[in-house]
């Protein structure tokens, strides 16, 4: 898949004559491609960038001119002393890598992790090739899309595009980065204006129908209203890719035109309909079938008005589907188009419906960006083709001496490849919840990718007729996908018709392969029949899936009562391969570290083997949904002792290992190997911190904030009608109003109408006529108090007016701890610690070595970090004797002080920046710097005393430090 829009490299003129001139300078390395199919990697190297880069492209090698070189040979990495082959220069900066390999390396995946990991050590690093001479590939900062270029066959139309994209010119002008920018923002717009038009269309027709077909209810008509669609999406695509004559539609409309028997427009749009189902040599339509197109007598006798099927048709037949509207622009366009039948649907029912909220939102479906899709792909699906590559000795294939007559190693590779071939046919891939269709869209491009390399490698070997049709052998041995949304399936099939079809070939039927079910509860495909289960499971809550919780249980091991449904689809995954297949799916990262996924880490551990994680940690990957997700790739393959597995990036670059055994069926926490000793050497030291002699609880849940939270203000006027009002509000602090060491209190206030024992409302009636105003809603609340009037019962309320650590729910920054002596009640997203040894806890809460531990331990939720109250309680903290905590206790007095002084002083600031008092404030300001030097001086004598409590080392504080 390209990563640009032909329009875009169309929009951009280079200098002809210049590209004319390297153009003729290109035929020269032309000559040499007999001598460079045989010739070792290295001792073509040199001339290769001469050859092409050079003398084709407009860079200056630095063998060329050592004083003034723009390419380098055998470049040094910034970070391990590796070389890259070449590394191409702008200002001084190393700006794209180059890796080569020989004729012998056919498959140039196989090196792709070397060349990124030469990227990934040049911090300016952005562009990367790599060629075995003949292919040449070129990627912008992912490995998920790259730019494709066969040197030996290239075209003039072809150079010209590989000098826009790869000439130092451009380079130098990052005009690449630009064209992909431009790009997205292209695709976006026309997606938009497409989705636009189409929905205004099928909106239009909907409407049509129903005034002229009374007799037929309207969610059948809707129903037969999007498989109109279907079909004129169909004809939109063909007619701009060769399936059908061009102008396809323009054609139907100039034919009934000119119809003098009063036959409608539908008639001659059926005419259409039934010579590509069946072929019609008058019309030049060859016979496509597959079912899209087959009779239907429902839709057949629509009565449908001339003019919704003529202009509205016309604008979308202007669109270029060949050049401007790729599968995966169509792939957003149909998801979308699933929320808007909902909403039809939603109208014939007369129901309210709510975009944000509709069924696919609360059904967890969202579409997959199509570099997710790829990476997952190409680590199951792709892996195990490489793998049995491998296990074939397929992975360099060379020419043989003779075609006609193979020397004995040479008919073994010519058996294998026919082995492979076999394999391949018989590789069965599911989505269990395909949506419609982005994972198998992905799956299908990458096994037609692979029978071409295959038929390729058939015909290097003499057999010349081993040319068969891929596609179509994909469609009916390969794919299978199951969806509860019957829409969904349809729109499945549809867009891997529109990828397959060809012209002269009928449509594959995929009735049997693409099935609407709710797989969970009826799959329709067998159990251990799978080579590969790829996908994006919905992400649903609990809570929506009540009625089918009884069942789910009796059906999967991993079944909790509080478990989110994509739960379930990962048992259902694993079940689904055979012996050693691979799963790969993104979905959300809850179930690493929630108690609910206990049951389902405790499964993954037992049944597979960990291939790789990718844990997103918070960054947003799916444009609607707020949830955090990972891809996992596993293996079902009951895991060794010594199984390790790759922690990669959220680039998708980078990776570390693992020991499967380090993780546990607790939690799933993922660190490199020497963070991981760090934290296993905190762990060792320390004694959780629910073994202190402390408690831990969150703060007042009111079940209606509006009413008993109230601002400065509302307070005033309450105390001012009463002032006994003032004996029951009481400061309050959030979760987002704590910081390390300080509060910014926002001036929010609690009415604490507490119900042990009860407050007799009638004692305060300015707090109750304050509270009437919301009484319904205070009456509905399911954990209220004696009355409406008061808060449900707290156990612990005495605390909050005691000294106590406080800390927020979620922090960007979970070193988040306050020591308050204050008497600060808190909200729900807030929590206290009470109890003894308190500053010299709060030291090491809020210590670097506990940041770096916290970190590698609790969950990220979006920007900020989870401080649950079941992650913090486990928190090592060493045990010393009260003697050897006064030195961490005085500091941290000095600290709270300082904190204290500070925000006096700005407040004194404020006031002499107001006044002019120029003298004061120079004076504030030194004392205020004074101030925040004892803090940080004080945290870091606290830091540098706590590394000795863990008994850390040099190098470890280091890794801690960020050194």
């Amino acid at each position: 898949m390209s990563m640009f829009q032909k329009s875009v490299i169309n929009s951009i003129k280079q200098d002809e004559s210049l590209v004319a001139l390297r153009w003729a300078k290109f035929q020269e390395f032309l000559a040499k491609v007999d001598y460079i199919k045989t010739v070792k990697e290295e001792k073509y190297q040199d001339g290769f960038l001469k050859d092409v880069f050079e003398n084709c492209l407009g860079y200056t090698l630095d063998m060329t001119n050592p004083s003034n070189y723009n390419l380098e040979r055998e470049k040094k990495n910034e970070t391990d002393g590796k070389k890259a082959d070449g590394v191409i220069y702008v200002d001084n900066k190393v700006i794209g890598v180059i890796e080569l390999k020989a004729q012998d390396t056919k498959n140039l995946d196989k090196i792709e992790t070397q060349a990124f990991n030469y990227h990934a050590s040049h911090s300016n690093s952005k562009y990367i090739i790599i060629s075995n001479f003949d292919e040449l590939r070129f990627y912008i900062d992912k490995k998920t899309a790259y730019e494709k270029f066969s040197l030996f066959n290239l075209s003039y139309e072809e150079f010209k595009k590989l000098h826009l994209l790869i000439s130092f010119e451009s380079i130098k002008e990052d005009i690449p980065l630009k064209l992909k920018e431009k790009t997205a923002t292209f695709e976006q717009n026309i997606s938009k204006e497409l989705y636009k038009d189409f929905s205004a269309f099928r909106t239009h027709l909907f409407e049509n129908i129903v005034k002229n077909n009374e007799n037929i209810d309207k969610s059948t008509l809707l129903r037969l209203t999007q498989k109109l669609c279907d079909r004129i999406i169909f004809i939109l695509f063909a007619e701009d890719r060769g399936l059908l004559t061009p102008n396809t539609i323009k054609e139907i409309i100039t034919r009934h035109s000119q119809d003098v028997f009063g036959n409608s427009m539908y008639e001659y749009y059926k005419i259409y309909f039934n010579a590509i189902n069946e072929g019609n040599e008058k019309l030049n339509i060859p016979k496509y079938n597959g079912g899209l197109f087959a009779k239907d007598e429902l839709l057949d006798n629509l009565k449908i008005d001339d003019e919704n099927l003529n202009m509205e048709a016309q604008k979308l037949s202007s669109y270029n589907f060949e050049s401007e509207i790729s599968v995966n622009i169509l792939g957003h366009i149909f998801e979308q188009s699933l929320t808007d039948l909902e909403e039809l649907q939603a109208n014939i029912e007369n129901t309210n419906f709510d975009k944000t909220k509709s069924k696919r939102k609360k059904d967890g479906v969202f579409y997959t960006p199509e570099y997710i899709t790829k990476y997952i792909v190409e680590n199951t699906l792709g892996k195990m083709c490489l793998d049995k590559r491998e296990e074939l000795n397929l992975s360099n294939i060379t020419a043989p001496t003779n075609p006609k007559k193979l020397t004995k190693v040479e008919q073994q590779i010519k058996d294998n490849l026919e082995t492979y071939k076999d394999w391949l046919f018989n590789l069965k891939i599911l989505d269990p919840a395909c949506g419609s269709g982005a994972f198998l869209n992905q799956a299908l491009e990458y096994l037609i990718k692979e029978h071409k390399q295959l038929q390729n490698d058939l015909a290097l070997m003499g057999d010349l007729f081993s040319s068969y049709t891929v596609e179509e052998s994909v469609l009916e041995h390969n794919l299978y996908g199951v969806d509860i949304n019957e829409d969904a399936v349809e729109i499945a099939r549809l867009s891997l018709w529109l990828r397959t079809a060809q012209k002269g070939r009928a449509l594959t039927n995929l009735n049997d392969k693409i099935v609407c079910a709710n797989s969970l509860l009826e799959m329709p495909f067998e159990e251990n029949s799978f080579d590969v289960v790829i996908g994006n499971p919905p992400y649903v809550r609990q809570e929506a899936i009540k009625e089918q919780k009884e069942a789910l249980s009796k059906i999967y091991e991993v079944a909790n009562g509080t478990a989110d449904l994509y739960v379930y689809f990962y048992e259902l995954g694993i079940r689904m391969l055979k012996e050693n297949g691979l799963k790969g799916y993104i979905c959300s990262n809850k179930f690493f570290r929630a108690k609910y996924g206990e049951n389902l880490r405790e499964y993954i551990l037992e049944n597979t083997t960990i291939e790789s994680i990718a844990d997103f940690n918070g960054v947003k990957i799916f444009e609607d949904a707020t949830v955090d997700s990972a891809i996992t790739i596993f293996k079902k393959q009951i895991p060794s002792e010594n199984t390790i597995f790759q922690v990669v990036d959220i680039d998708l670059i980078n990776n570390y290992e693992m020991k499967q055994n380090d993780l546990t069926k607790t939690s799933f926490s993922f660190s490199n190997p020497k963070e991981l000793a760090i934290k296993q050497k905190i762990e060792k030291i320390g004694i959780p911190l629910k073994e202190w002699d402390i408690k831990i609880n969150y703060g007042i849940k009111t079940g209606f904030n509006e009413a008993f939270i109230i601002d400065e203000n509302i307070k005033n006027e309450l105390i001012k009608k009463d002032s006994k009002s003032l004996e029951i509000i009481k400061p309050l602090l959030r979760g987002k109003d704590i910081k390390k060491y300080s509060v910014m209190f926002a001036n929010k206030w609690l009415i604490n109408s507490h119900n042990n024992p009860p407050v007799n409302i009638e004692n305060y009636q300015a707090i109750k006529e304050h509270l009437d105003q919301y009484y319904d809603k205070l009456e509905k609340r399911s954990d209220k108090g004696i009355t409406s009037y008061n808060l449900r019962s707290c156990a612990y309320l005495s605390s909050f007016e005691k000294d106590k650590i406080i800390y927020p729910e979620i922090a960007s920054n979970p070193n988040a701890f306050e020591y308050d002596k204050n008497g600060y009640y808190l909200d729900k997203t807030a929590f206290l610690i009470e109890g003894n040894n308190l500053k010299y806890i709060i030291s090491i809460l809020n210590s670097k070595s506990l940041l770096h531990y916290m970190k590698q331990s609790i969950r990220q939720v979006g920007q900020g970090y989870q401080l649950s109250k079941i992650f913090v309680e486990v928190f090592p903290i060493p045990k010393i004797d009260e003697e050897s905590q006064k030195p961490f206790i005085k500091l941290v007095d000095e600290i709270l002080e300082a904190k204290q002084k500070i925000k006096d002083y700005k407040i004194l600031l404020d006031e002499a920046i107001k006044n002019d008092n120029f003298d004061r404030e120079i004076k504030l300001k030194k004392e205020l710097e004074i101030l925040e030097n004892i803090c940080i001086s004080n945290e870091k004598e606290i830091d540098n005393m706590v590394y000795k409590l863990y008994d850390l080392t040099e190098d470890e504080i280091k890794i801690i430090e960020g050194i």
